[in-house]
Formats: C-alpha cells, structure tokens, sequence
C-alpha cells in the first residue's frame, strides 16, 4: 500500500477514534433492538452512503465557485485545525415537493451545505434514522394528528408525519448533496421510545449520540451548525454544542425552519440568549 494522503490519514485516525467511542459505553438493548449498535460517528462509507464528489452535484458551478472563495478568504486555515461542521438532517424527508415532512425553503440549502463542506477536514453530517412505528409519529398514537403537542416521560413531544423511516428513501440524504471520504455521519432517533432533535443527545436529555467524544477526541473547540429544520434540529444541535462547551456557529443562511406558531422566532430568542453566533455565507 501506498503512503497515506495527509486527507486519508486524517480520515483514518476519525474512523478510529470514532468506532473507540463506541465501544467505551455499556451495550443498551430497547424493545429488543441494539441501540448501542448505532451509537457513534461512522464513517459514511462505513453506513453505506454513496460518495458524491462536488461536480457530481454541483447544479451552479459560477455560484459556488464564488461561495467556495469567500468562504476560504473568511477562514483561515489555522482557525479551521480545531473545527468542526455539523450538516443537521439534509435528507429526502425533509425537502420539498415530496418529503413527508419538507421543511418550507430546504432545498434551496442543498448545494449551500455542500460548499460548506470543502472548508472544513472535519465534517459530521447527522440523520435522522427512526424506526417504523417510532414513538414521535402521530400514527403511533390514536386519535392524534401531525403536529399535535402529546406530554411523555421526558416533557413535551410534538407529534410528526411519518419520516426519516430506516430503509425508506425519505430517511437517505440528498442526492444533492456532496458526500467524500472525509464525511462522518451520527445517527439519531433510533431509539424507538424516544425522539431525538440534537446531534448530541436524545431527546430526554441523558442519553449520548456519541458526537460529543468524537469530536473531543478530534481536539475540536468550535462547532459550525447548518441544515435542517432551523427551529428544531438545529436549534437544539447548537444549544447543547454551547452548553457542552464549544464555540459555536450557525450558519444562517445554509438553514431554513419548519414554521409552526412561534418556533421561529423562539429559537431566535433562545440561540440569542445562549450567546451563539451566527454567520452567513454568501446568500442562497
């Protein structure tokens, strides 16, 4: 074998340290399924997700071209060593005309997300991976309809459409998106008992993605957030990052939300108030 790229040694030394998360915690069982199984950050080409190099999905070559430069000229190298990206849920279900639950706007963040990618050597993209029949979808619960607000034993839930379902199309990511060997993915929402919003945790607040080790093994001290939807994942992905102890970025423009009554303008409130710092690239 030939000597390693200083890319593939880096990405080699994540997938290590990745799969050694995993294994540093107890095996947890849930109705029978190996949650702990899923717990981590994987490699994507380890979970099977195609590679996607930028020309392959690049749909306005001129435009991001011009994002890629900015972007380069506002971070300099140095300030990336130590950080990370996090792409929240960039996934079919998520994107109009057809996803099950599209977020108003998100497809408009696909290509944005993507030459994001390029400025960053740690880079962890997080889906939503539920099972059939998962606690957090209105069809679990009789009488309920999307969007109705349910109390279970970790506080109040809101109940979603059916989505992000393990081996269904909604739950891959965008093709659209660009997926290369540096490309790390955590897992969430697996635990059929409980919904997951935040990369790090669940949504009862206790139980660990395993994206809080990798990235302190990474040495990272600053996490840059974008994705989907601004109002949920993302908002509560960037208030545990800052809780957690990182700097931490949203990249507004590379975000869009889903609009029920007021939950935009309270994660506004809320983000504000944690003292989280926003950016924009370029205009979408």
């Amino acid at each position: 074998m030939g000597e390693l790229t200083s890319s593939q040694s880096f990405t080699a030394s994540a997938a290590r340290r990745a799969r050694t998360c995993v294994r540093q915690t107890p095996n947890v069982r849930v109705r029978g399924l190996n949650t702990e199984a899923m717990r981590g950050v994987f490699p994507a080409s380890e979970l099977g997700v195609a590679m996607r190099a930028r020309d392959d999905v690049d749909d306005d070559g001129v435009l991001a071209t011009r994002r890629r430069r900015e972007l380069a000229s506002a971070r300099s190298s140095e300030s990336r060593l130590r950080s990370a990206l996090l792409v929240i849920d960039v996934q079919n279900d998520f994107l109009p005309p057809d996803g099950a639950l599209a977020v108003p706007g998100g497809n408009e963040i696909v290509s944005a997300c993507s030459d994001l990618v390029e400025q960053f050597e740690r880079v962890v993209y997080s889906q939503d991976y539920h099972p059939a029949g998962h606690s957090s979808f209105a069809s679990s619960h009789p009488n309920a309809a999307p969007y109705d607000v349910t109390t279970v034993s970790y506080g109040e839930q809101t109940l979603w459409p059916d989505h992000c379902v393990q081996g269904t199309k909604g739950c891959a990511f965008s093709p659209g998106l660009v997926v290369t060997d540096k490309v790390m993915v955590v897992r969430k929402g697996y635990n059929p008992a409980v919904d997951s919003y935040s990369a790090f945790y669940e949504n009862d607040k206790s139980s660990g993605t395993g994206l809080r080790e990798y990235l302190d093994a990474e040495n990272v001290d600053t996490v840059y957030v974008a994705g989907l939807a601004y109002d949920f994942c993302v908002k509560y992905t960037a208030l545990d990052a800052k809780r957690l102890g990182y700097r931490t970025v949203i990249v507004r423009d590379c975000c869009r939300g889903v609009g029920l009554p007021g939950t935009m303008e309270l994660a506004d409130a809320e983000l504000a108030a944690a003292g989280i710092e926003f950016e924009d690239t370029v205009g979408v």
